[in-house]
């Protein structure tokens, strides 16, 4: 059975499409992709239908990466299979998360795996337009959690 992973944040068009990405190729990169199913969504319902940031998407095509996703809200029915990984950018997501669907066994902040940053919350690129240090953060919170999964599933 494939290892799912849900990437969160607000609004699904910054930074949990971006994880979902940078996650993605990493899993690609090391021939591990038809062990996982990576997708990401948002808390809130704003920007259903819209493509990621253009400042998400440059950022990712800078680090040779490419997206094609559509922003998307949480369904209720993945966040019932506790088997899933979700994996918040902040801890407003984990909020709202636990205030809609109640707590989970396997949620947690990205960064709660990264190992090159004392912060827990991935701050939201949109007020500071700092796409890079945030590629950065979650790239590092994405390693971890992969070799979490990794030794945790013995792969």
């Amino acid at each position: 059975m494939a290892v799912k992973v849900l990437f969160v944040c607000l609004g699904n068009i910054y930074r949990s499409p971006m994880a979902e990405a940078i996650f993605a190729d990493m899993v690609d990169k090391e021939g591990l992709d038809n062990k996982f199913e990576i997708d990401s969504a948002g808390t809130s319902s704003w920007h259903i239908g819209e493509s990621a940031h253009r400042g998400t998407l440059q950022v990712l095509y800078e680090h040779g990466i490419k997206y094609y996703g559509l922003a998307r809200q949480v369904r209720k029915k993945e966040m019932a299979d506790h088997s899933t990984f979700v994996i918040a950018m902040d801890s407003d997501n984990i909020l709202d998360l636990e205030r809609r669907f109640g707590p989970r066994p396997k949620m947690s902040r990205i960064l709660d795996y990264a190992e090159n940053t004392d912060l827990r919350d991935v701050p939201d690129p949109y007020y500071e337009g700092n796409f890079e240090d945030v590629y950065q953060m979650i790239a590092d919170g994405c390693r971890g959690l992969l070799e979490t999964i990794k030794k945790e599933k013995r792969f």
